[in-house]
This record gives structure tokens, C-alpha cells and sequence, in this order.
């Protein structure tokens, strides 16, 4: 746990400070307005509630958007195919970096879930796959490139209806 946060700080880019900066004068803010509204407590509360909504969901929520924004890419499957000699599922595809700034490391991830002929478990297994698998790759990708990728799920051994999802996280 000690590393992902050392990992997480170490990666911060000059935007997320500022989001962060953003937020915590925000939450400031409220506060301020919340101490001096002190006399109307039901209107103190709320801007207390809110102080602390906007330092914890609007820290997340902003940062994820943030980073949906600053590093969009798309991927391009060309092949999914479970080998026959050897109990694995293999991946072939493209990422391209769409955003306009360039990419030092991306991690793509795959999950493999049931399909059925259940709505409802349609809508839900694809948040629940039974196989998960990701890549780090380290090559940098300039704007408007692609590179090529391979990942394999392995063991894989489901023979009836599956699908995939496949996402990256690029910095």
C-alpha cells in the first residue's frame, strides 16, 4: 500500500496540483463561509457537508476526469482467439494516443466475463469479470501514433460465450 501512494505522488503532473490546490481552497472556502454563518446552524452544517463532499468526491472525481481528458486513447482490437494447445487467450490490438500529449507509459487491462441470455446478468458480469489480465508497457507513444500490443490471459480454460473488456491508463 506504502508503494502505490509513493507511486501515485511520484507521478503527479503540474494539473493535478492544481486541481488539488483548487479543491482545498474550495474546501476553505466552505468552511470560512460555514464559521461565519455560525448563528444559522442549519445553514452552517450544510456548508460544513459540503466543504468535506467537495474535498473528498471532488478530489476523485476530478482527478479521474482530469486524467480521462489529458490522456485519451483509443484501442483497436484486430484478434481474440483462445489457442487450442495451450489454455490461454490471446489479445491483439492497437493503441493510439488522441490526446495532445505524449505518453510515457501505458497499462492496458482486460477482463473476460460470461455472456448469457439474461439481461439483467448481462448488464452485471462485465463489472465482475472471472478472468482478469494487464500489461505495463513502457515505450512512449507520441500524439496521433499507435502502437501495437499482445496480451495474454492465462489460464484460460471457459469454452462457452465470453467477451472481453479492454481499457488503458496512459501517463
Amino acid at each position: 500500500m506504502k508503494a502505490k501512494i509513493i507511486d501515485f505522488i511520484h507521478n503527479l503532473i503540474i494539473y493535478d496540483y492544481l486541481l488539488f490546490g483548487g479543491i482545498f481552497i474550495l474546501f476553505l472556502l466552505f468552511l470560512v463561509l460555514a464559521i461565519a454563518l455560525r448563528h444559522k446552524i442549519a445553514l452552517a452544517i450544510v456548508f460544513v457537508v459540503l466543504a468535506f463532499g467537495v474535498l473528498t468526491a471532488g478530489s476523485v472525481a476530478g482527478y479521474i476526469q482530469l486524467h480521462k481528458y489529458l490522456f485519451k486513447n483509443k484501442i483497436i482490437l484486430h484478434e481474440v482467439k483462445a489457442l487450442q494447445y495451450t489454455e490461454a487467450l490471446l489479445i491483439k490490438g492497437d493503441i493510439n494516443n488522441t490526446s495532445k500529449r505524449s505518453f510515457k507509459e501505458c497499462t492496458i487491462t482486460t477482463g473476460v466475463y460470461k455472456v448469457t441470455h439474461n439481461k439483467y446478468l448481462d448488464r452485471v458480469y462485465p463489472y465482475v469479470p472471472f478472468k482478469k489480465s494487464s500489461q505495463k508497457f513502457i515505450k512512449p507513444i507520441p500524439p496521433g501514433e499507435s502502437k501495437s500490443f499482445k496480451l495474454f490471459v492465462e489460464p484460460f480454460r471457459y469454452t462457452k460465450d465470453y467477451n472481453i473488456t479492454i481499457k488503458a491508463e496512459c501517463r
